[in-house]
């Protein structure tokens, strides 16, 4: 081993010669380069092979080489660049076939290998790379996808990019995102040949002799894949996908009518809506699509913001009459969710039109109604409508749909929680009493945010000890991991109420119920440290109980401990060498290596 190392060393000295002859290192810095080499080469020539090595020997060539650009743009030497870099360059290739012949599985490897080529290899180089790539790895369609995609934009060869994308759905035949990528190509192939075309007629220059079949500028091999694609992937998601990259493509309008099927008027329904009847996303597009559509010649666009909010108004009643559509022919959920989104997306949309508004509020509100009669609303949009009304201060309206929308999903928190929002904002005395139902009707897993709400709305409503005693049933009520939020939320609440002879008292009382959370320590820690007569006593009481539970991996309690000891007026200083100890005894891996650092630096700042 001993010699291959030595031969593969010398094989550096030219370079390295070249590197000190021309001024761009010294003789000292080469000797480091040859040692660092060595030992470098060692770990990747010996019999136990570990990735990591073959990893840091790639990142060591690499800095190498970004070093030596730098130092040449310093100096503004550029030759030699065959007998240095290009050296380098050879070496880190062969490590990198060594390394993924070794790990074929390791995708991160061969994308690491890709990204080195496309920086300092040739163009050659890398597709060689990308073809070893894909014989192992065929059944990733993004290797694919990326493989193609350099192709056609860097090496801009469409045809290689072409054969990418058959052989990939040769693997892959029920891929959508392979078809849609390959769709997309042929339509960028389509339009670079048709920008090409027009610069050389610019230039009156004759064509005829290049090739520009009129079938491909017209997009004819784009709507051979979407006719094969759609005959495959039969989803409604997959066909309007196909449409919407279409649409990016000013030239392919008679293709996007076909994708759509405007081309026949007698037809009452798009192609789309034939294929799709079942599919909301189907009714939801071609509604959407109603927006965008202009219905006036482009020179005969309105002029006045008034006659604007007109034309838009239009247009969302004719969107709005296909969704009315919509949820007849497909009365689902999922159909009247779409419908209703709309809607709000359009309230939301801000405008200075007092008609717009007022209209899409009304068709809102009409959109949730008829979704809410027909038991056909989902929980979430229940939750939005309520939204909408207590903006509108239709308090009244709002109760009567929370009122709806708890005897639906009687076992929502979250439809219990509107509910309870909706009587507080109209300050209704039934407050409390809304709460013992809710509770009734859910379980109590889940009902950690009711009872937060209840105590939160008690503390501006009820007085001490009745939010006290909230807090207490909770308590009891909330157990585990819950119970943690709580614990914090009693605490705060009791030092805002009380001052921090209640918080104390109130830490007293919780300190044995675990679990707890090292933001309870802290905060009782701090409403310490802010009393004018802070007593070094509480301070330690609080950080022996804090380290009583975190000590084994919050490195932070232990420092501010020896910190406190430090600065604190009664702090005793030599207290510190023992918690030091205690603290690495306890901590173990990551969190003992960062105390250790930490408590250095802070000895060094205090020198």
């Amino acid at each position: 081993m001993a010699e291959i190392i030595q031969e593969r060393i010398e094989d550096r000295l030219p370079e390295l010669e070249q590197l000190e002859r021309i001024g761009l290192f010294s003789h000292a810095e080469i000797k480091a380069i040859i040692k660092k080499a060595s030992d470098l080469e060692y770990r990747i020539q010996r019999r136990a092979l570990f990735k990591e090595d073959f990893i840091s020997y790639v990142q060591y060539e690499i800095n190498l080489l970004e070093l030596i650009q730098r130092r040449r743009t310093r100096i503004g030497y550029s030759f030699k660049k065959d007998e240095i870099e290009n050296s380098i360059v050879h070496r880190v290739q062969g490590v990198f076939r060594r390394a993924s012949a070794k790990w074929k599985d390791d995708v991160q490897l061969w994308l690491s290998y890709i990204v080195f080529c496309k920086k300092w290899a040739t163009k050659a180089q890398l597709s060689k790379v990308f073809s070893a790539m894909l014989a192992i790895h065929s059944n990733k369609p993004a290797l694919w996808i990326m493989a193609a995609k350099w192709e056609m934009e860097d090496r801009l060869s469409s045809e290689s990019a072409r054969q990418l994308f058959l052989r990939a759905l040769r693997f892959h035949p029920e891929c959508p995102k392979l078809y849609q990528e390959y769709f997309r190509m042929e339509l960028m192939h389509a339009e670079k040949l048709r920008k090409e075309k027009q610069e050389f007629e610019k230039a009156k220059m004759d064509v005829g002799n290049l090739d520009y079949p009129e079938e491909i500028l017209k997009g004819e091999l784009a709507r051979i894949i979407y006719k094969n694609s759609v005959s495959i992937m039969k989803d409604a998601e997959f066909h309007v996908s196909l449409l919407s990259i279409a649409q990016l493509f000013d030239f392919a309008t008679d293709l996007q009518k076909e994708i759509y099927d405007e081309a026949d008027t007698s037809k009452p329904l798009c192609s789309l809506q034939v294929l799709h009847t079942d599919d909301p996303l189907t009714w939801d597009y071609v509604a959407r699509r109603e927006l965008a559509m202009e219905t006036q010649p482009a020179g005969e666009q309105p002029a006045t913001k008034q006659a604007r909010a007109v034309e838009v108004g239009r247009k969302e009643e004719r969107s709005c009459a296909v969704y009315e559509e919509a949820v007849k022919t497909l009365p689902t959920e999922a159909m009247w969710k779409c419908y209703v989104n709309f809607c709000l997306e359009r309230f939301t949309k801000k405008t200075s039109s007092q008609f717009l508004r007022e209209r899409r509020l009304e068709r809102t509100m009409m959109a949730f109604r008829k979704a809410h009669e027909l038991r056909l609303l989902p929980e979430f949009q229940y939750k939005q409508w309520i939204e909408l009304l207590l903006h509108q201060d239709f308090l009244k309206e709002a109760l009567e749909v929370a009122v709806a929308g708890t005897e639906s999903f009687r076992d929502s928190v979250m439809m219990w929680q509107m509910k309870l929002q909706v009587l507080i904002d109209s300050k209704s005395p039934d407050v409390a009493g809304l709460f013992e139902e809710a509770f009734v009707h859910l379980k109590a897993q889940v009902c950690l945010p009711l009872w937060i709400s209840w105590a939160e709305w008690s503390e501006g409503a009820q007085s001490q000890e009745d939010t006290e005693a909230i807090f207490k049933k909770a308590l009891l009520a909330v157990k585990g991991a819950d119970s943690v939020t709580l614990k914090d939320k009693y605490l705060d609440w009791a030092y805002r109420s009380g001052g921090y002879k209640k918080a104390r008292a109130v830490f007293k009382s919780l300190q044995e119920s675990r679990p707890f959370s090292v933001d309870f320590f802290r905060k009782i820690i701090q409403f310490e440290k802010e009393q004018e007569s802070c007593k070094m006593a509480n301070l330690r009481e609080y950080y022996e109980r804090a380290l009583r539970e975190f000590g084994s991996v919050d490195y932070g309690l232990w420092m501010d401990y020896i910190k406190e000891e430090l600065n604190h007026p009664l702090g005793r200083p030599e207290n510190c060498g023992q918690i030091y100890w205690r603290a690495m005894k306890m901590l173990q891996g990551e969190p003992a290596e960062v105390f250790v650092a930490k408590h250095a630096m802070h000895q060094a700042g205090r020198l």
